[in-house]
């Protein structure tokens, strides 16, 4: 490409950008700037940094540098002043677009709501298995519940209550000879020179924990 056409299409970047910035009215970087109009105007990304840089240069936009990006925008002393019928639609914009933010909010909150309640609710399989799960119970204990009425050796409330009380009696001694013993037991060994176990293996004597036995829990 001549030096001429190369300066053509830099000038065509350049107002093409210019234009841009003026009308968006905002910042951009060359890397946004060059994403945007990439497509509609075919500009290269070397073409569209060069551009922004010599507009800046000229003073015809404004850069300001964060860490290692620039970003540019249009020079608002440049840009003619908006009348007060202008600013007061401006401000009438911005009323109604922000009655239109808080409501499109509003509803996104709902919509997060109720998808987080989709979202730990059972699906139609999983409620499908669970009732298949529920039946196949049903089915089992309806047939052990048959099975427990058509039985005949059933206890009767009489003979359940004659066994708890005999099995309280039961307790009651075993604690008692228990103790006996016990007292007996440390009685004796208060006069005995060697050690309680030496004592029980010469006598023989076993104890409920030897046995791993345990006095039952009272009913």
């Amino acid at each position: 490409m001549s030096k001429g056409r190369e300066a053509a299409a830099g000038g065509g970047a350049a107002a093409v950008l210019l234009r841009y910035l003026r009308e968006q009215n905002r910042p951009y970087s060359a890397q946004d700037a060059f994403g945007n109009l990439q497509r509609e105007h075919g500009l290269g990304k070397a073409a569209v940094v060069k551009a922004l840089e010599q507009l800046a240069q000229q003073g015809r936009v404004r850069e300001k540098v964060y860490g290692k990006q620039k970003i540019y925008f249009a020079d608002q002393e440049q840009l003619p002043a908006a009348s007060d019928a202008e600013l007061r639609g401006l401000d009438g914009e911005i009323a109604a677009r922000s009655g239109q933010l808080q409501a499109l909010q509003q509803s996104c909150r709902h919509m997060e709501a109720e998808l987080k309640d989709l979202n730990s609710s059972m699906t139609t399989p999983d409620i499908a298995k669970e009732i298949e799960a529920l039946r196949k119970d049903c089915a089992s204990y309806t047939e052990k519940l048959e099975r427990i009425k058509t039985a005949t050796n059933h206890v009767t409330p009489e003979e359940k209550e004659k066994v708890c009380r005999e099995q309280q009696l039961y307790r009651r001694e075993w604690r008692r000879r228990k103790r006996m013993a016990t007292e007996l037991l440390d009685a004796i060994l208060e006069g005995y020179p060697k050690s309680k176990k030496q004592f029980f293996e010469e006598v023989g004597i076993e104890t409920d924990e030897d046995h791993g036995v345990e006095l039952p829990a009272a009913t």
